[in-house]
This record gives structure tokens, C-alpha cells and sequence, in this order.
């Protein structure tokens, strides 16, 4: 009778282990997901750097001018080494950084939206 109840706790331990680390992985899966899309005109954002933002940033190149270059950021990280994801970018055009002046109040939400999307391709 205890050899049952023995292996009864080990098969339900079998089971209900890779079930609770499954779970915790899906978890985890669906908060990556939540990031924001971007919503911006790829080509009024181009515009909109050219004319704003290739002062200080290349778009085709790495090469730092006052700030960093931008190619690669579509590969998933910034030139500082943050996350490419909209969110992030929103935080570096609301806040600036380093030499970057903050464009909260400078660029129109619809005008950040655009900048974030072009950005995004490089």
C-alpha cells in the first residue's frame, strides 16, 4: 500500500512539474508580445528625420556624427544598447540623451509616430 501512494506523489510530480514550467514560459512569451506597434508614416518619418534628426544621425551608417549612427536599429537594438521597440525610442525622443535635446514638446505625437516607423527600417 505505501510503494502505491509513493508512486502515485512521483507520477503527479511527473506530470505536474513540465506543466508549471510550461505555463511560466507561455507567461513570459505573451509579455514580450505586449510591446507597442508603431503606427507612423515610414515616408513622412524619413521627411521628418532628413530635416530634423541627419544633423546629428546617419541613417545609412553606424558612423557617429554628434550622436550615434542609426543602421541596424530594425535588427532589435539601439546604438546604446537598449531595445529597438517603439516604446523605448518614444522614451528617447520625449527625454533625449546625452547631447539630444528632449522632442516632447517639439514633434506632434503624429510626427514621433512617423520618426519611431522610419527609424525602425534602418
Amino acid at each position: 500500500m505505501r510503494i502505491l501512494k509513493v508512486l502515485a506523489v512521483a507520477l503527479c510530480l511527473t506530470v505536474a512539474i513540465p506543466v508549471s514550467f510550461a505555463q511560466k514560459g507561455s507567461k513570459k512569451a505573451k509579455n514580450t508580445k505586449s510591446a507597442k506597434a508603431t503606427t507612423g508614416d515610414v515616408a513622412a518619418g524619413k521627411d521628418l528625420f532628413e530635416a530634423k534628426c541627419s544633423v546629428c544621425h546617419n541613417a545609412d551608417s553606424t558612423e557617429k556624427k554628434i550622436g550615434p549612427g542609426l543602421k541596424g536599429v530594425k535588427d532589435g537594438k539601439l546604438p546604446s544598447g537598449k531595445p529597438a521597440t517603439h516604446d523605448v525610442i518614444m522614451d528617447v525622443l520625449n527625454t533625449g540623451g546625452g547631447a539630444m535635446p528632449p522632442y516632447k514638446d517639439m514633434l506632434t505625437n503624429e510626427e514621433k509616430e512617423n520618426v519611431i516607423a522610419y527609424v525602425m527600417t534602418l
